[in-house]
């Protein structure tokens, strides 16, 4: 039987003495694209954050390739499931300048053609190398956010609601861009979403959660 990617196991997580997971199951397979839906609160941002431990999950709760992911040195698990939030928070400076940050950081530095590439994985262009942040619209911001976490060359992607501010052009680009990648690169991907028509498009499963429990 094949190792799945992610495996959670009993995860419950209280924040506050709330609770916020209630005893969640569930798997995702290798090069599988699994969407979270839920209401707001019902606990979708949180199982996100405890796949690469921005929460902290008990022991034994959550396996990275057969793998106690509390195991695992938190900056190596975060180069290897990369995460994509809501708002692309890039920094002022160039897109190179951006998307090479990460890799810097570990003492890499990336050559002009990795850039360039990564661009492309992203679907931009290669002049866009050299333009300002500041200039970017929302879903070409959305998509440097996403080629700066290809820098690491993860095997897993984190989407959290990545598409929520931008318009249904840049939302329908954005999903195009990932199931690209999903099929170049073989990228694992779970992906919190409130649009429907994203979960139709590309989800190979959906786990619905309500109340911090799987439905």
């Amino acid at each position: 039987m094949t190792t799945p990617r992610f495996q959670v196991q009993n995860l419950s997580l209280k924040r506050n003495g709330r609770p916020v997971l209630r005893d969640v199951n569930m798997v995702v397979a290798v090069g599988e694209i699994v969407c979270l839906l839920g209401p707001s609160g019902s606990g979708k941002s949180s199982l996100l954050r405890c796949l690469n431990r921005l929460i902290e999950p008990p022991p034994q709760t959550i396996f990275l390739n057969g793998q106690d992911i509390t195991t695992i040195d938190v900056l190596t698990l975060r180069r290897r499931v990369g995460m994509v939030f809501q708002k692309p928070a890039l920094f002022p400076g160039t897109v190179a300048e951006n998307i090479a940050y990460g890799p810097q950081l570990d003492g890499r530095i990336l050559t002009s053609d990795e850039i360039i590439e990564l661009l492309a994985l992203a679907d931009l262009p290669p002049d866009y190398a050299q333009r300002p942040t500041s200039e970017l619209s929302g879903g070409e911001a959305q998509r440097v956010s996403i080629a700066r976490t290809l820098s690491n060359h993860p095997d897993s992607l984190l989407l959290d609601e990545p598409t929520s501010a931008l318009d249904p052009a840049a939302r329908r680009h954005v999903r195009e861009t990932i199931e690209k990648l999903r099929q170049e690169l073989g990228l694992t991907v779970i992906w919190v979403t409130h649009y429907m028509e994203e979960v139709l498009e590309v989800a190979d499963r959906v786990y619905l959660l309500l109340d911090g429990r799987i439905a």
